[in-house]
């Protein structure tokens, strides 16, 4: 399995970006899930937004609702993160994760799968 990412960049404050991640040779399983966690400088990685293609069911940690929404493209295996009315504290290293679980959404050992990770920059 290997995600691919991209969209990361610098933008101003208030500016949108979307970032896409495309999962290649993800054996299909209707426990999958993918999603977005990210690391800001000095911080610990958290959870931005999974999905769960089967049944379209998304997760959100509370920080990143109404701001930030996660879909998916299934005939591409791909899914997406487009973030609006960003800040400067959305500075961060932006992380793609693929994995197959019916647990909490958000636990990161959980994902065997990572992208390398797209930086984006609000200043």
């Amino acid at each position: 399995v290997q995600l691919v990412e991209s969209g990361g960049g610098s933008v101003q404050p208030g500016g949108s970006l979307n970032l896409s991640c495309l999962a290649l040779w993800f054996p299909y399983d209707v426990n999958n899930r993918m999603g977005w966690f990210r690391q800001a400088p000095g911080k610990k990685r958290e959870a931005v937004a999974i999905i769960q293609p089967f049944g379209d069911r998304k997760y959100y940690t509370d920080s990143f609702k109404g701001r930030f929404t996660i879909s998916q493209d299934d005939a591409k295996n791909a899914v997406y993160l487009q973030m609006n009315s960003l800040k400067p504290e959305d500075t961060a290293v932006y992380y793609c994760a693929a994995g197959t679980s019916t647990g909490f959404p958000f636990r990161e050992s959980a994902y065997p799968y990572w992208g390398q990770g797209t930086q984006v920059t609000v200043s």
